[in-house]
């Protein structure tokens, strides 16, 4: 895979490092308009396969709208309304925590993991970031009468379904098939790919599964990520945005007309990863707030800034 420069760090006028990476944004018929890198190489989109699969269990099933859906679909902080809707979500079918099978891991938000901590509580597959996909998950196994202990597995009828829904919306069949750090099946396809399929996404009618997606990331954003957290900042500020972030410097974005853009940090790094896409986003003509308060990355200096993070590479 051939990486670009997409960002560069400048301390006192003089560039004192670089991150590499691939991005392409793409207009609402799937043509590329701007692109760095090769954005046709397969990745690990991580979480930014979220909205993904929500559609799948949509698809395979699932009865859900509003803020568990956008929770199925979310990487969560573990506040505790999150924590607290993963547990609705179980109770839907009749299930509990004991019944997860991600990962355990203390809470993303700070605060709550300084007192998870503070009260000497171990990390937990509910309070992991992923829980809401995993309830969700459950919740669609049991809808269909599928076996709950092997969900995970990539031969399962759910994760099948799963597999089948990304290759539809990404235009692509999968590269490959890992374990992803929550134990689900993580999907390698393009970049270009998950571009297209976050512009079909955004794009849909509201009574289809992407629409219903679309709708419940965009009506609870708070749901998607957390206080304070970038990704539910960018719903907030740019109307009718569709956005997720994923792990290992990944991001994704689509708009109601169905342009979009991803982008990966190749080192995995998530400094650049915001003012990479912003720049994406302002390339595909949009303007908002949000977009510059997220891009202003300074580089300090005694305290002060001397510098700052620059996009290059993007035209």
């Amino acid at each position: 895979m051939s990486h670009a420069v997409l960002a560069r760090v400048v301390r006192s006028g003089f560039v004192e490092s670089v991150h590499h990476g691939t991005a392409v944004a793409v207009d609402p018929d799937g043509d590329v308009v701007v692109v760095a890198g090769s954005p046709q190489s397969p990745v690990f989109p991580r979480s930014s396969n979220k909205p993904l699969q929500a559609v799948a269990m949509l698809r395979a099933g699932l009865q859900l709208d509003g803020h568990l859906l956008a929770l199925a679909a979310a990487s969560h902080s573990g506040e505790r309304y999150h924590l607290d809707g993963v547990r609705r979500l179980l109770g839907l079918g009749g299930l509990d925590e004991t019944d997860l099978r991600n990962t355990p891991a203390y809470p993303l938000d700070a605060e709550e993991q300084v007192a998870w901590r503070a009260a000497r509580r171990s990390p937990t597959s509910l309070a992991q970031n992923c829980s809401g996909k995993h309830a969700a998950m459950l919740l669609t196994c049991v809808e269909n009468g599928w076996p709950l202990e092997q969900y995970l597995d990539p031969g399962h009828p759910l994760q099948r379904a799963v597999a089948e829904t990304v290759a539809d919306l990404a235009g692509e069949p999968v590269a490959a098939v890992g374990v992803d750090g929550c134990g689900a099946p993580a999907h390698a396809f393009s970049l270009l790919g998950l571009a297209v399929a976050f512009g079909r996404i955004a794009a849909a009618d509201a009574d289809e599964p992407e629409g219903r997606v679309a709708d419940a990331v965009r009506s609870h954003p708070e749901w998607l990520g957390g206080t304070g957290r970038d990704v539910t900042r960018l719903v907030r500020g740019v109307p009718g945005l569709v956005v997720k972030d994923g792990a290992e410097g990944v991001y994704a974005a689509a708009l109601p007309d169905g342009r979009a853009a991803a982008l990966k940090i190749a080192d995995g790094g998530e400094r650049p990863r915001v003012p990479v896409l912003a720049a994406l986003l302002h390339r595909l003509g949009v303007e908002a707030e949000v977009l510059d308060e997220l891009s202003d990355v300074a580089v300090l200096g005694h305290g002060d800034p001397v510098g700052r993070l620059e996009v290059v590479g993007l035209g």
